[in-house]
C-alpha cells in the first residue's frame, strides 16, 4: 500500500513544495481517459502521486482505457498492482474521450473529481490551483491553457468546437473550456440517467450548476505520440454537440428561411416593377434557373438540419449505450470501498 493514499498527511516536510500551502481536500478522484498511451502512463502516475498526497486525505486515479491499440491496458493492470489507489477500466470498444470520461465519473468515489488527458499536457502540478479556485464557492473550474500550442487548423477547429459548446451550454465560460477540469461529485446526479452515444461532459455539467470558473494554467507539449483529435474529429464533435444538445442549428434554419422569403419577395417586387414601369419582363432561363437553385439550396440546407435532429431521435430509440465495460482491474472494488470506510472512521 502506498503510504498516504488513505491517511492524512501529517508531516509538512513530506509535502510537495508547490502545494505546501494548499488545504487538503477530503477525497479526490482523478479520471483519465486513456488511448494508446502505454509509454507515458508510468510518468503520469509518478507525477500525480506527490501532488495528490498533499492535496487530499484520500485519493484514487481511475484510468479508463478506450480500447487502445497498444499495450495501454497491460500497463494499467501493472500500475494497479503496484499502487492500490490506481484503478483501471477497460472499455469494450473505442467510444470516444467524453464517453470514457462519463464511465470514469460514474465510477468515482471522491468528493471532488479531476479530469485530465493522458499525455501530460495537463501538468498534475497545476491541480492545486484548480482546487483552490473551487474552494471559492464554484462547482466547476476549468484549467485553460495560457497559450494554445497546436497548428492553425487544429486551433481553428478548437474555436469552432468552443463556439458550439457556448451555444449548447448557454454560458460564456464555454469559450474557455478544457479537458483539464475539477468539479464536485454531486453534479453527476444531474445526468445519472443519461443514456446516449453522443456525450459532452461540459454540457452535462451545466445540467447541475451554473457556477463555473476558469484558471489559466501551464500547458506542456506532448512528450510521446501525437494528438488523437484531428481537425475532422473536432468539427464532427462540434456538429454533434450543436445538434445533440442545442437548437441553434434549427434557429439558423429558421432565420435562413425567413431571409430567403424576404429575398423571394424582393425578386417578385423587382419583376412586377420592371413590368409595370418599363413594360418588359425579366429575360428568362438564366434568371429563373439561378433563383430556383438558390431556393432549392436553402430548402435542402433546412431539410439537412432537420434530418440531423431526426437521426439523433432515431439513435435514442435504438438505446445504444454510452459505453460498455469489458473488464476492470482486480482491486477496483476494494480501492474505493476501503478508502471511503477509513475516511468515514476518521
Amino acid at each position: 500500500m502506498t503510504e498516504g493514499a488513505q491517511q492524512p498527511l501529517n508531516d509538512p516536510a513530506d509535502a510537495w513544495s508547490g502545494t505546501a500551502d494548499i488545504r487538503p481536500q477530503g477525497s479526490i478522484s482523478i479520471v483519465v481517459p486513456v488511448y494508446n498511451s502505454e509509454a507515458i502512463l508510468p510518468d503520469l502516475i509518478d507525477r500525480l502521486e506527490p501532488v495528490l498526497r498533499t492535496c487530499a486525505r484520500w485519493y484514487e486515479v481511475i484510468l479508463v482505457d478506450d480500447n487502445s491499440r497498444d499495450g495501454s491496458w497491460l500497463m494499467i493492470e501493472k500500475l494497479a498492482r503496484e499502487h492500490d489507489w490506481v484503478r483501471g477500466i477497460h472499455l469494450m470498444r473505442n467510444y470516444g474521450q467524453h464517453n470514457a470520461l462519463l464511465c470514469g465519473i460514474r465510477t468515482a468515489t471522491g468528493e471532488i473529481v479531476v479530469t485530465m488527458d493522458d499525455d501530460l499536457q495537463h501538468p498534475p502540478e497545476e491541480i492545486p490551483r484548480l482546487l483552490a479556485k473551487l474552494d471559492e464557492g464554484y462547482d466547476v473550474v476549468y484549467g485553460t491553457p495560457e497559450e494554445e500550442q497546436h497548428g492553425f487548423f487544429r486551433d481553428a477547429a478548437s474555436q469552432v468546437t468552443k463556439f458550439a459548446l457556448q451555444k449548447a451550454m448557454g454560458a460564456d465560460t464555454a469559450r474557455n473550456i478544457s479537458a483539464f477540469r475539477v468539479f464536485r461529485l454531486h453534479l453527476r446526479d444531474a445526468f445519472a440517467n443519461y443514456q446516449s452515444q453522443f456525450v459532452s461532459i461540459d454540457v452535462l455539467l451545466t445540467w447541475g450548476t451554473s457556477r463555473f470558473a476558469v484558471v489559466r494554467v501551464r500547458h506542456d507539449p506532448r512528450l510521446v505520440g501525437t494528438s488523437n483529435y484531428t481537425f475532422r474529429k473536432l468539427v464532427v464533435h462540434a456538429l454533434n454537440m450543436m445538434t445533440g444538445f442545442s437548437v441553434f442549428p434549427l434557429q439558423i434554419a429558421s432565420v435562413t428561411g425567413f431571409l430567403f422569403t424576404l429575398f423571394g419577395i424582393g425578386i417578385l417586387a423587382y419583376v412586377l416593377i420592371r413590368y409595370l414601369v418599363q413594360g418588359t419582363t425579366v429575360p428568362g432561363f438564366t434568371f429563373l434557373a439561378s433563383v430556383i437553385a438558390i431556393f432549392s439550396g436553402a430548402q435542402l440546407f433546412a431539410l439537412g438540419i432537420i434530418g440531423e435532429y431526426l437521426a439523433r431521435m432515431h439513435f435514442r430509440t435504438m438505446e445504444r449505450p454510452s459505453y460498455t465495460v469489458l473488464s476492470t482491474t482486480p482491486p477496483a472494488a476494494a480501492a474505493g470501498t476501503a478508502g471511503a470506510e477509513e475516511e468515514a472512521a476518521a
